[in-house]
């Protein structure tokens, strides 16, 4: 009897090589498996199980994964309005967990005696997918055939031809993965520290002129009503706005970071909806929590969204800064008024029940309702008293000059 492998599987050139060379040259049963994070249409899930059962799978499941991936990292990410180096929102790296675990699971369902993947050695995806099944289902092998026999795109495709596989070999030239948090797009430009990527190599093409104004309703945190318009789960509301923003080309950088095996990397991204979202719910924040929780949030969110990046999702700190990140969303209520422009936009203004705000405490630069001048002027002398003392003790000991 064939011993149990399962794949994950993408459909392309690395996970078709994979299933034959893992079922033709090594002699196992090969179950497919893709977890779809928000990438893929029904057709296109259709199309990938075709190939996949045409390659010579003993079996092939699709989960759907978009609602769980936001309930557990997504929704976290938000909470802490998390930008790696300020400016990537963690599209790719955020869902290549959840889509281990999920792997992982299906391990185990079926008693699979080893797992499999399609990553390189050359990037942060092979230490993400190793790491996760290493801690969930230890003792089952690991087999990755493109990193270990380091095999060019070339030796690839000879390979399938040679076992007569019929599939699209044209590559293009950028590459694409997508999901609900994000657009990864890499290119000739991104390899090198200079060069924007060319509009045509964009997925969401710019369609939308001039402006228009956006209503997001937050609910403790979470986006749940785009324009008024309200979603059962947060997940359906992302993926509305990413409709409406999309087109006007928001949310489009390059990304320079530092992977987790040492080396720079550049990357293109469109995330229109996360960059939309992020700083609408930053904005909200700003206006209803208070100075030293917004301070203790961007210290363990800045640790949180680095720690997720470099694969440890099941470090047990996570879930204690998840925990906290939840209740300091407890009055992260209100709606973020935001204006869309071709390649911008702009975060005009909040209303929150919960504003601290208030115009009955106070404006600020003008008048204040919750002490007096006097109380400022005690207030200032007591706040700078120690400062003040290091100094005179400081002149006290430094010797004049004669």
């Amino acid at each position: 009897m064939p011993k149990k492998v399962v794949l994950g599987f993408s459909g392309g050139l690395d996970t078709s090589y994979c299933v034959k060379y893992l079922s033709e040259d090594m002699g196992y049963e090969v179950h497919s498996i893709i977890v779809n994070t928000g990438g893929f249409t029904e057709e296109e899930l259709k199309h990938i199980e075709a190939h996949a059962h045409k390659l010579g799978v003993k079996s092939h499941k699709a989960v759907n994964a978009v609602k769980s991936y936001y309930d557990s990292i997504v929704k976290f990410l938000i909470y802490g309005n998390v930008l790696k180096n300020n400016t990537y929102p963690l599209s790719v790296s955020a869902e290549r967990l959840s889509q281990a675990l999920h792997i992982a699971d299906h391990v185990q369902e079926l008693g699979a005696t080893a797992v499999a993947h399609g990553s390189t050695g050359a990037g942060n995806d092979q230490v993400r997918f190793d790491m996760i099944f290493n801690i969930m289902i230890p003792g089952v092998e690991i087999i990755t055939p493109i990193r270990d026999l380091k095999l060019s795109r070339e030796q690839e495709i000879e390979y399938l031809k040679g076992k007569g596989v019929d599939m699209n070999f044209d590559k293009s030239m950028y590459s694409i993965n997508k999901g609900l948090w994000g657009t990864s797009v890499g290119g000739k430009e991104t390899l090198s520290s200079k060069g924007m990527l060319p509009e045509q190599a964009w997925p969401t093409q710019v369609t939308k002129h001039g402006s228009e104004e956006v209503k997001l309703h937050f609910e403790k945190g979470e986006l749940k009503k785009v324009n008024d318009k309200l979603f059962h789960h947060p997940a359906d509301a992302i993926q509305y706005l990413q409709t409406i923003a999309g087109p006007y080309g928001i949310g489009r950088d390059i990304h320079v970071g530092d992977t987790i095996i040492g080396i720079k990397g550049r990357v293109g991204f469109e995330a229109a909806a996360p960059m939309v979202i992020l700083k609408g719910h930053h904005a909200l924040e700003k206006h209803v929590l208070t100075k030293w929780q917004l301070t203790l949030k961007d210290q363990l969110s800045q640790f949180y969204g680095n720690w997720l990046h470099e694969g440890q999702i099941l470090d047990p700190v996570m879930r204690d800064i998840e925990a906290f990140l939840e209740t300091t969303q407890r009055n992260v209520t209100g709606d973020v008024f935001v204006q869309l422009f071709p390649y911008h936009f702009q975060v005009t203004g909040i209303e929150s029940a919960f504003d601290l705000m208030s115009g009955k405490f106070g404006k600020y630069g003008e008048m204040n309702n919750g002490w007096s001048g006097e109380d400022v002027r005690g207030f200032s002398k007591i706040f700078g008293n120690q400062t003040m003392i290091y100094h005179q003790v400081k002149d006290a000991t430094i010797p004049k000059k004669i």
